[in-house]
């Protein structure tokens, strides 16, 4: 698997695996960023895809010292399951 990248062009954060494309959409608003849509093909369902995509956005949303608004139930319940992320998240 490859790492996640951020396509600011895009406002999205990207995943390839197995040639599919898995993404997450954001934007930006100075040092908030609301991750607004977890999208993963359906031929990698069930791969831990999602899980390795968010996490991978989280940990570059950490570097650069921004704050998170989940937005995206996704991503929501997976910072649920995760509470070292809990920290990230806007209050």
């Amino acid at each position: 698997m490859s790492d996640v990248i951020d396509n600011k062009a895009d406002h999205r954060f990207e995943l390839e695996v197995e040639g599919h494309l898995a993404t997450e959409h954001y934007k930006l608003d100075g040092d908030v960023i609301t991750f607004e849509h977890t999208d993963v093909p359906k031929e990698l369902g069930g791969k831990g895809v999602g899980s390795k995509l968010v996490q991978g956005a989280l940990d570059q949303v950490r570097a650069a010292g921004l704050k998170l608004i989940p937005q995206c139930p996704f991503v929501k319940a997976w910072i649920e399951k995760h509470p070292e992320y809990a920290d990230l998240v806007k209050s």
